[in-house]
């Protein structure tokens, strides 16, 4: 090769240089963009976002849980949200899987073992709501709404002692809950511990915001009792005096003269078509 030459084959090799370089550069700058939009997708919807879809209609708010759980399936908190709003809209199977899927990651977590006694709850199946809420009390003792809740599903399995007893342990832990106190005062009216009954609805009336609901179960405590003016005193605070009136009259029936509450609440009275059931209907309003 002449010395004329040589210039040219240097400027040739330092273009190419040049032009590999240029697409290496270009290259790196794309994947970099790539990886950047693929983590801006990922990452989890700022706290605001979060807040305003829990605000939300029930569809909205499992709409979003959903794209933040395909996010992130492994996530506590999203799945919790997720399988939470699936329960508010009713899909009681998909939060069971929800929960049931998370747990294989997190096992013995019991904020999802919750969520699993909560569905078994709902579907009825007592027995499995039952050994959920007792991993809860083993994996977490000290959350009063474990103890309280495997309450509730001792209560449905008609097992009122050892439901009291855990109502009880809830009660230590929490002493104003007033869900637990309802739900134990009609364990012991189930039981038929009136008394008693009284003695913990009136506590749990007694609690901020307690609400009408449980005004009403204390009214029927004390109208059981007997005492149907107290009784429709108390209900006429939550209903027109009519309707008031009209409870008592139908509760003074069925109690008086002779009908024991062992009958209306066995469903053993059969002169009264309000009886056959009333333990049943008392057992659904426990709150779980």
């Amino acid at each position: 090769m002449s010395s004329a030459k040589k210039p040219f084959t240097g400027l040739a090799l330092a273009l190419a240089a040049m032009t590999g370089a240029c697409a290496s550069t270009g290259q790196s700058q794309a994947d970099k963009a790539l990886s950047q939009a693929v983590e801006a997708a990922l990452a989890p919807a700022p706290q605001e976002e979060r807040d305003a879809a829990n605000r939300a209609d029930p569809l909205t708010r499992a709409n979003f849980w959903s794209k933040e759980y395909q996010k992130d399936p492994e996530n506590i908190e999203t799945a919790l949200q997720f399988a939470e709003s699936l329960r508010a809209m009713g899909s009681q199977d998909r939060a069971l899987d929800v929960a049931t899927k998370t747990l294989v990651v997190h096992p013995g977590n019991p904020d999802l073992l919750m969520v699993t006694g909560r569905v078994r709850m709902t579907e009825g199946n007592f027995a499995a709501a039952r050994a959920a809420f007792e991993e809860v009390t083993r994996t977490a003792p000290e959350r009063a709404d474990g103890w309280a809740a495997l309450g509730t599903a001792f209560d449905q399995l008609e097992m009122h002692r050892q439901a009291q007893t855990n109502y009880q342990r809830a009660l230590t832990l929490e002493p104003s809950r007033t869900t637990t106190l309802t739900n134990y005062g009609l364990s012991l009216l189930l039981s038929g511990d009136l008394a008693g009954a009284e003695a913990q609805l009136r506590a749990a009336a007694a609690q901020p915001g307690a609400g009408s609901r449980v005004t009403e179960n204390l009214a029927l405590v004390i109208g059981l009792q007997g005492r149907f003016d107290e009784m429709q005193a108390l209900s006429a605070a939550n209903a027109p005096d009519k309707v008031a009136e009209q409870n008592a009259a139908l509760l003074r029936g069925l109690v008086q003269p002779a009908r024991t509450y062992d009958a209306l609440i066995g469903g053993k009275d059969t002169s009264s078509a309000a009886a056959p059931g009333t333990k049943r209907q008392l057992r659904g309003t426990l709150n779980h």
